[in-house]
């Protein structure tokens, strides 16, 4: 369908003035204090839950198996 009438500026800015990009929402991991999103996986420390999910290889141990 075409549009039968033109619409004003205001009309069209009131409608997208709801439209805009959130901040996204972190939370502090409680093992390593770093910023993470909530419901995931550490990337720092790989702790979820208060329990290590996935181990994390850090500089000083990649040094100690070269």
């Amino acid at each position: 369908m075409t549009q039968k009438r033109r619409h004003p500026k205001s009309r069209t800015g009131s409608r997208r003035s709801q439209w805009k990009a959130a901040a996204n929402t972190l939370v502090t991991c409680p093992q390593c204090k770093s910023r993470i999103v909530p419901h995931r996986v550490c990337p720092s420390c790989g702790f979820y839950d208060g329990r290590e999910v996935v181990a994390i290889k850090t500089k000083q141990s990649k040094k100690k198996e070269a």
